[in-house]
């Protein structure tokens, strides 16, 4: 180990640029595209190929011809093409925090300057970069919060002098509590401060 990674530690927070966002995202556009073909398809009063499924049922069950019918433009087709306009711009809306990476950065810890960064991406605009530094020495504490229920949330704060503190783990980032325990652990250990439990 050099003396560098000795001195300075760096935790990287991914931010909207996980995998299961990727996976949604590419699952609400597809079915968008669904609902927007049988609206389309409806609007011209051609028969689509959802109503392939539906027909073929009922045709096993009567033993008749297979005949295709349009799905009637009000209120069915009207309605899949809201869906899939509402799925469609809320798949672009996903896929933009994905490519702007909103959420991701760092946390870089430096003992060899004295200080530490805290570094985010933000959504565009004139504050798109979040970038704060603040002295070791302000440092007080670091403090774990565990939030139990339907939406358990475990972060990690950094307490400056004042009583401000700024949270360290990234917004919805699943950590488990070993994974926070560890992670919390190190950095008082690292920093030479208290670590404190809520």
């Amino acid at each position: 180990m050099t003396q560098n990674n000795i001195l300075i530690r760096r935790y990287i927070i991914v931010g909207e640029r996980r995998l299961s966002n990727y996976w949604w995202a590419i699952i609400i556009f597809l079915g968008s595209c669904g609902f927007l073909a049988t609206g389309f398809c409806s609007y011209l009063g051609i028969p689509n190929w959802l109503s392939l499924f539906n027909t073929t049922e009922n045709l096993l069950a009567e033993n008749q011809e297979l005949t295709l019918t349009p799905l009637p433009f009000f209120p069915q087709g009207l309605l899949m093409s809201f869906y899939g306009s509402l799925g469609f711009l809320l798949s672009i809306y996903w896929s933009l925090l994905i490519f702007w990476n909103v959420g991701g950065g760092f946390n870089e810890f430096n003992k060899k300057e004295g200080f530490v960064r805290i570094f985010r991406w933000g959504y565009p605009g004139k504050n798109r970069k979040i970038d704060l530094s603040y002295s070791l020495k302000d440092i007080e504490a670091i403090r774990i919060e565990l939030k139990q229920g339907i939406d358990s949330q475990r972060t990690i704060f950094l307490r400056l002098k004042g009583k401000r503190e700024i949270p360290l783990t990234g917004i919805s980032q699943p950590l488990t509590l070993k994974e926070i325990e560890k992670q919390a652990s190190e950095l008082a250990n690292f920093l030479q401060v208290s670590l404190e439990a809520q």
